[in-house]
């Protein structure tokens, strides 16, 4: 986890300046929430961006506890899980994050609103799409059992007629998305 910790303790900073005014809905999650350079203006003014890039459902179970409570967020929304994939971990190894981290979520704040959003269909994991699509699956069932919990699905959007990735939501890169793509998920 040290991958991360420059990135965290700048995200710490930021929280300790929010930390005054209403509590903010929260998106915390992995580079496809930190690259998100519209977000204020996609989703609204008030919203804080607690991404950190490459960050994978394991990174952002253990660093829950150093970001996300102080902020007593209205909401919390995630991203994350395709990197965990993209890292070689299984279907049940990442969906055992994220039940850490959901169980965290709830001990630390109760039933707030917590979303999830799918794992998108990127051009650059599309050979990981079954794992990626049963990976959703396990993540929805789970999450709409919890108080709060909600599913963002948007997996199906970002998909052509033929089922492949659309690529005009993505950079170059194939990975992260583009304008287009923050359109979409606003």
């Amino acid at each position: 986890m040290q991958w991360y910790e420059a990135e965290v303790r700048a995200l710490e900073r930021s929280v300790s300046v929010r930390l005054k005014g209403s509590p903010p809905p929260v998106f915390y999650g992995s580079s496809s929430f930190r690259l998100w350079d519209t977000l204020a203006e996609d989703v609204g003014p008030t919203v804080l961006n607690l991404g950190f890039g490459g960050s994978t459902l394991q990174a952002c179970d253990y660093f829950f506890g150093r970001l996300v409570p102080q902020v007593k967020p209205s909401s919390l929304l995630v991203y994350a899980g395709d990197n965990d994939l993209g890292d070689g971990r299984t279907v049940e190894q990442t969906l055992t994050s994220f039940n850490s981290l959901a169980d965290r979520v709830t001990a630390a704040l109760g039933g707030i609103p917590f979303g999830f959003v799918s794992v998108k269909p990127s051009p650059a994991r599309f050979p990981l799409v079954d794992r990626i699509r049963e990976l959703n699956g396990l993540i929805k069932h789970e999450i709409e059992t919890r108080p709060g919990g909600y599913y963002v699905d948007l997996f199906a959007a970002m998909l052509d007629q033929s089922g492949k990735p659309r690529a005009e939501y993505y950079l170059e890169d194939g990975l992260h998305l583009n304008r287009e793509g923050y359109r979409l998920w606003g």
